[in-house]
């Protein structure tokens, strides 16, 4: 991969990772979901993951606070949400 592309795949994890942080999920199912969904290797997700946490570090206590209370979708309604996200990607790189 060159430069640009690296930089845009690296970008387009971090997009999901945000929509997994939108419906509440943690580092774990995020990882397996895109994993999953995505063809996207966890070293990857975990590794982007964690830049974000350096670079937002406030945000991701609060999250992992709200994590402990939080309430969880099933295995179903994550499949759905993380296939409309990466179908939503994929038409805005269009």
């Amino acid at each position: 991969m060159g430069d640009s592309s690296s930089a845009s795949y690296i970008h387009m994890v971090q997009h999901l990772i945000e929509k997994c942080l939108i419906y509440h999920m943690s580092k774990e199912e995020c990882m397996e979901a895109l994993s999953k969904h995505a063809n996207i290797e966890p070293v990857i997700t975990s590794t982007v993951w964690n830049e974000l946490e350096k670079v937002n570090k406030e945000f991701f206590e609060a999250y992992a606070q709200s994590q402990n209370k939080g309430d969880r979708m099933s295995e179903e309604e994550t499949s759905q949400l993380i296939q409309k996200m990466i179908s939503d990607s994929k038409d805005s790189d269009d």
